[in-house]
This record gives C-alpha cells, structure tokens and sequence, in this order.
C-alpha cells in the first residue's frame, strides 16, 4: 500500500476498500447484527453506499459505528489520514496532515485526535498472566534544558520534576500501556501495575527501590542494577520498556520535523 494507492484518491474506492475489510462476508446490519441481509438503496436522493437491513428495515453505511460516522470530510482522506499516522513511526502532526489533505488545520486536528482515539483497545485486560513476563519503567517527558534561553532553564535537581512523568509496562511479545503519575513514587507505581498487570506474571524492572515492594506482590521479580552498568542478565532486562520509550519520544520529536 503507497499514497498513490486508489483507495486514497477516490471516495467510492476507499468505500469498497472498507466494505470488503470490515464486510468480508457481506454487509452486517450494525442495529440488528443480522448477516448480508441488506439490500443497497439506490436512487439518486439516497447516500452513497446506503444499505437498508431486510430484518429491521433500518438503513446504514459501512461508517456507521466507526470514526468516519456523520463526517463530512470524503473518506478517502479519512483513509490516507489513517495510513499517514499509523505508518508514521516518527510522528505525524496535524499541520502536516492539513497540508497534505488539503483540510483546514482544525479539521486536521479532530481527524487526529479521532484516529488516534480509535487506536485505544476496547476492552482493557490484564496485561501478562501465568508464565508470561511484564517490563516496568518509568521516563521524564518534557523540553531539554540546554534548548531553552539562559534565563529559563532551571537548576539541574528541579528540572527533572518540571517534565511530565511516564511509568510504562510491557508485556514481552504484547502490547504496551503508558500512565502519566504526578510524581514516581513507590504508591504510584504500585496503583500502576496491580491495576494493569496480572500479578501472576513475571514483573521485571530495572533496580529502583520504587519497585522493590511491589515486586514481592507477583509470581516474580526480576531487576538489573543499572547503576552498576548491568543491563541484561539472561533473561532479566527492561529493555524492551526503553525500546518503548526510544521510539515515543522519536515520536514526539518527530511531529516537529518539517516533511517536504
């Protein structure tokens, strides 16, 4: 799939592309759940791929239920949004997406917002679980103190509780959760992970006192002493959570990079 791609430049062809992805066996009626059992409305005061369920009698579109639902921005360009920012591992700002639409920065900035939103899981179960391992670790979010004017920057022991603070679990071959805590101490972090992670997992972490109490409260904890230069010892490592962390700020970075 590229930008030159059909789906991406003509609205009926994106409305194929997602009927056949999300109705792979024909249409599904998203007020009775009834299966291909719609036929498509014709007519020339009826809506572009409008469909009336044969059961319930009422009508619908392949957007309803979606993020694409009551939008008046073509969906082919709901399409490319989708593409631009899930492909983007660096990050896709809205002006850059209004730029590259064509759309206004606002209308930019709510597709944004709605896409990403619709990333979020439905249903959040416990990460981990019998026999499978959780990282933690934490991370300071925020501006460099060298890139701000003389008189702003602050003294090295309050800069770091100037950023915001990041506690993320991973679950190794999973997905990963990040929570913003007002300060990393040992309650926040316990709210954390006992409320995210399945206690019967292997929890490892790097060597912060934060973690030691909490540690005891799953099947079993695991944590290299970064301070003394260890970093993997067989299979005990954070390094995963800091590969998390490397690719969100490149992220965050990256929506200022200029793209021509």
């Amino acid at each position: 799939m590229n930008l030159t791609d059909p789906i991406f430049q003509d609205a009926d062809k994106a409305r194929a592309h997602l009927e056949a992805t999300r109705w792979p066996n024909g249409p599904i009626c998203p007020h009775c759940g009834v299966v291909n059992e719609a036929t498509n409305v014709g007519g020339k005061s009826a809506r572009k791929g409008c469909y009336q369920c044969n059961a319930c009698r009422e009508q619908f579109t392949v957007t309803v239920g979606t993020v694409f639902e009551r939008s008046k921005v073509p969906l082919h360009k709901w399409l490319l949004a989708t593409y631009l920012i899930s492909s983007s591992k660096m990050g896709y700002s809205s002006h850059q997406l209004h730029r590259t639409l064509g759309v206004t920065y606002k209308t930019a900035w709510f597709m944004a917002h709605r896409i990403r939103e619709a990333m979020n899981p439905v249903a959040k179960t416990p990460l981990g679980g019998e026999g499978k391992t959780v990282e933690a670790d934490e991370t300071y979010i925020g501006g460099k103190e060298a890139n701000k004017h003389k008189h702003k920057r602050l003294p090295r022991d309050l800069a770091a509780d100037a950023k915001k603070k990041v506690v993320t679990l991973v679950e190794r071959d999973g997905s990963a959760r990040s929570f913003h805590v007002a300060n990393v101490t040992a309650k926040t972090v316990r709210d954390v992970l006992v409320t995210t992670a399945d206690r019967a997992s292997h929890l490892m972490t790097d060597g912060a006192k934060v973690y030691t109490g909490v540690g005891a409260e799953f099947a079993a904890h695991s944590a290299v002493d970064h301070s003394a230069g260890e970093y993997v010892r067989g299979l005990a490592h954070s390094n995963t959570a800091v590969n998390y962390f490397s690719i969100l700020k490149r992220g965050i970075n990256g929506t200022f990079i200029p793209r021509l």
